[in-house]
């Protein structure tokens, strides 16, 4: 049976090849086995990395012997992408973790009451997304551990509380304090996504040393009384970059177009594949980044289908059901495939 390893698994395993430290072989190693397909074609690698990661751990363990501590903000990557909730204290970044996945996070109505980054599993769809409610940054103070968070994120959520009139404020001094660490934050490019579009990310520039992320700015407790004058100053100032969405933690309010935006910033689309003869499978989309072609698709299906694909058929948007496509035709969200060897 083919392995079918996915381009997350693919990507873990050349970070393990490249680490040079035993904390990042296992970070890798837990990522490989959280994202390796579980089947019997699979079997002997999920117990070989067991195995590794039994002898990297007990490594670990004696290291820490002598003094060595465990990174608690390290965070493994899981689903189909991972976005940081980034924002002020009391912004209901926590909240929104809670409504929005199964994680239980402390919750209060004092400040700071996130001290380490929490991670939680969202259903969009047919996908699972990682969210991760990071301790709180405030313009001039913001951790370099916090601020790693979104480094190695996929995107951010830059979660503002739309009932504190210093919001403008906050949303600024949060892009300073990450462009301190040379990160920074990139929306849309035009106006805002229809369903399943995802985010145009202008290239990468500066030096080598900086990041780009995408973002989605979410101006929660939307229900307050003076939070609606607060999003339209918000929105006549950034929404020609940023998707702005209002949401309430509290009443539910925009929580589901919350998920599609979210979704969306990843900039990822799900491909579904189906046997000839067969009807598709709709229930275990592969997912890929915006832009991916057909022998992208192949290739994360199975690498033999790199060279043996001999012809593609294809039902999706701007395609004719069941059209035959070429190796450089890019997908798009939602697409069925038939692969022919």
């Amino acid at each position: 049976m083919p392995a079918n390893l996915t381009p997350d698994y693919l990507a873990a395993e050349r970070r393990f090849r490249e680490a040079e430290t035993t904390e990042d072989k296992i970070a890798a190693l837990e990522e490989m086995y959280a994202t390796i397909p579980k089947h019997k074609g699979t079997e002997k690698l999920q117990a070989d990395i067991k195995s590794r990661l039994s002898k990297l751990r007990g490594k670990e363990r004696q290291a820490a012997k002598h003094g060595k501590r465990h990174d608690e903000f390290h965070i493994v990557k899981q689903g189909a992408g991972q976005v940081v909730l980034l924002g002020p204290p009391n912004s209901g970044k926590s909240s929104l973790l809670d409504r929005l996945t199964g994680a239980e996070p402390e919750i209060a109505d004092y400040p700071y009451t996130t001290r380490h980054p929490l991670p939680g599993m969202m259903e969009f769809e047919d996908v699972l997304i990682q969210l991760v409610d990071a301790p709180p940054v405030t313009p001039g103070y913001g951790e370099k551990t916090v601020i790693g968070l979104a480094r190695y994120a996929d995107a951010v959520a830059l979660v503002l509380d739309a009932s504190d009139d210093a919001l403008l404020e906050h949303f600024d001094g949060i892009r300073s304090e990450l462009a301190k660490s040379r990160v920074s934050l990139v929306g849309l490019v035009g106006a805002g996504p229809p369903a399943g579009a995802g985010f145009e990310i202008p290239p990468q520039r500066g030096d080598p040393g900086s990041v780009e992320r995408p973002a989605v700015v979410v101006a929660n407790k939307a229900d307050a009384k003076n939070a609606p004058g607060n999003i339209d100053v918000l929105r006549e100032l950034n929404a020609a970059e940023f998707h702005i969405q209002p949401v309430s933690a509290r009443t539910g309010e925009g929580l589901e177009e919350l998920r599609r935006a979210l979704f969306n910033v990843l900039s990822i689309i799900r491909v579904y594949t189906k046997v000839p003869g067969k009807p598709p499978d709709m229930d275990r989309p592969f997912v890929l980044r915006k832009g991916a072609t057909l022998i992208d698709f192949a290739a994360t299906v199975h690498k033999d289908f790199v060279h043996s694909l001999r012809m593609a058929k294809a039902w999706g948007k701007h395609t004719l059901d069941g059209a035959q496509i070429g190796r450089d035709h890019v997908l798009e969200d939602g697409y069925v495939v038939e692969l022919h060897a």
